[in-house]
This record gives structure tokens, C-alpha cells and sequence, in this order.
């Protein structure tokens, strides 16, 4: 019976710890479950917020913006002619000899005065806005004079930031102190503009020494209320019966020079040198018909076709 009471004894001491090993093994199971159930619940926020977070965007109408590089397009060619870095020049002869005699101011309440028709520098600038100030630079730079048997026209381009000096380096040498500016609006827009780069750039101001005759002024007052407006191309079209094709609006110059600049198409910055071309020429070919039209005292003078 001893033997036999020692066995059973034996037995329940082994069943006491098998159970002791199973309860521990238990708990620390269950204790880590509970842990990366912890852990999951705060990394991830509740499917209820996620909701929440998605309806709100579509609220607000935002959408995932998708990260890419703007893709380098292959048409980058300008015209003219790299005379540094980053400074393209043009320069082209039109058919268009000068008037034979000195200009007279009168259409500008200048009566007594007169210009001779070779110091005649008409120039235009496109820009990177139309707001002015410190943050507003010029891009492109054109003039037309004339010079030997016809109208010179010259273009300043620059196809990068760091040109601006160079360029204004270059106007300043189409300049000398018998020049006289000529512009439509440049009074109050261009010439201010083109002082500020020149501050700006630690350069003397070639600007404010020189005449300037500004067109609009003395269009406006002439032919106000004959048209819808006095902007350049109404002018151009009704007084002097020109008609631009496929020409790209003003405004739409800083995008054309700002979408070149980042790797883009070179296709509408070449319409903004067309464009500034023929703001160029037509200051010229307008100069000479208000003269004529002061001249003959009446409001418009019967259209003759440029040579």
C-alpha cells in the first residue's frame, strides 16, 4: 500500500507542474496578443477616420497630386545669334527707306519742333508681367530705326536669368545722347521698367537723359471714340490696315519665356519675338501717319501701301 500511495503522490506532483507550465505559457501568449493588437491599433488611425479624412477632400474638391518631372521638350530652337551667355541677338533690314525730310512734333503739342527721322529709336519690351515694380523684369528687348537704305529692326533675347545684365549692357549701346525714344505706353510702362533693371543691376541710367515721344497719347486724343480703342493692333488694322496672323497675345508672353526657361517648347517664344517685331515696325510706319494726318489737318489720310 506504501509503495502504491508514493506513486500516486508522485503523479499528482507531476500533474501540479505540467499545469503550473501550461497556465505561465498560457498567459504570456495571451499578454502578447494583446500587445501587437495595441500596437496596431495606434499605427493604424480607425477605418471610421480614414472615411472621414477621403470625404473631406472630395469637400474641398483636392485631388492626389501625381509626383513627375516636366519632360524636356525637343523644340528649344530661338532665332538670332548667342552674343553671350544666355543673350540671343536678331537683327533685320526691311525695305522701308526714311522719310526725306525732319518730322515735325505737332501731332505731340510740340508745334515747334522737329525730329530727324535717323534719331528715331522705337522701341518695345516683353516682360514677365504686366504689374511693374522690382519683381517685373524684361525679357526681350526690340527697336527699330533706320539706318542706310531701310528700317533696321534688333532684337535682345535672353534664354536665361543671369543674361539680364548683358542685355542691358547691349541696349545701352544702341543709345547716344541724340537719340529720341519712341513707344507706345513705354512713358509710363517700358522706360520705368527698363530704369528700375538698370538700378537694379548697378548700372547707370541711359534712359532719363533722352527725348522720348510716347504715341499713345496723342492717338488717344485724336481717334477716342472713333474706335472700340486705342490698343496697337485696333490702331494697326484701322488706321494703317495691318492684320496680324496668328499673332500670340501680349499677355501671353510671360508663360511662352517662363515655359521655355523650365525645358518647354520653344514654339511660342518664337511667336512672342514675331510679335515684338511687328510692335517695332509699326511704331515707325504709325509715326510717320500721325505727322501726315497733322499735316493734311484732317482725322485719317486715304491708306498708301508701304514700299
Amino acid at each position: 500500500m506504501s509503495v502504491s500511495l508514493e506513486k500516486l503522490r508522485a503523479l499528482k506532483r507531476q500533474a501540479g507542474g505540467a499545469g503550473a507550465v501550461t497556465t505561465v505559457t498560457a498567459v504570456t501568449a495571451v499578454t502578447a496578443v494583446t500587445a501587437a493588437a495595441a500596437v496596431a491599433a495606434v499605427a493604424a488611425p480607425p477605418v471610421g477616420s480614414l472615411q472621414s479624412i477621403t470625404g473631406l477632400r472630395r469637400l474641398l474638391g483636392l485631388r492626389e497630386k501625381a509626383l513627375s518631372l516636366p519632360l524636356r521638350s525637343h523644340d528649344r530652337e530661338v532665332h538670332g545669334q548667342e552674343i553671350g551667355p544666355g543673350l540671343r541677338y536678331t537683327e533685320v533690314h526691311l525695305p522701308m527707306p526714311a522719310p526725306p525730310h525732319d518730322l515735325s512734333l505737332a501731332f505731340a503739342k510740340r508745334a515747334e519742333e522737329t525730329v530727324d527721322p535717323r534719331d528715331l529709336l522705337f522701341f518695345d519690351t516683353e516682360t514677365t508681367g504686366l504689374a511693374g515694380g522690382t519683381g517685373t523684369r524684361a525679357f526681350m528687348i526690340g527697336a527699330a530705326d533706320w539706318h542706310g537704305e531701310g528700317l533696321r529692326v534688333r532684337q535682345l533675347l535672353m534664354t536665361t536669368m543671369a543674361a539680364e545684365g548683358a542685355m542691358l549692357d547691349a541696349f545701352s549701346a544702341w543709345l547716344s545722347p541724340s537719340t529720341v525714344l519712341s513707344s507706345y505706353n513705354g512713358r509710363c510702362y517700358d522706360s520705368p521698367l527698363l530704369k528700375t533693371r538698370y538700378r537694379l543691376a548697378r548700372r547707370g541710367d541711359p534712359l532719363s537723359a533722352l527725348d522720348h515721344v510716347d504715341l499713345l497719347f496723342p492717338t488717344r486724343r485724336r481717334y477716342r471714340g472713333t474706335w472700340e480703342n486705342c490698343r496697337l493692333a485696333t490702331i494697326e488694322r484701322e488706321l494703317l490696315r495691318i492684320v496680324r496672323e496668328d499673332d500670340l497675345p501680349g499677355s501671353e508672353a510671360p508663360a511662352a519665356w517662363l515655359t521655355y526657361l523650365r525645358g518647354g517648347s520653344a514654339r511660342n517664344l518664337r511667336r512672342v519675338a514675331a510679335h515684338n517685331h511687328q510692335d517695332v515696325v509699326t511704331l515707325a510706319l504709325l509715326m510717320v501717319r500721325l505727322v501726315e494726318v497733322e499735316s493734311a489737318g484732317e482725322e485719317v489720310v486715304p491708306f498708301v501701301e508701304a514700299p
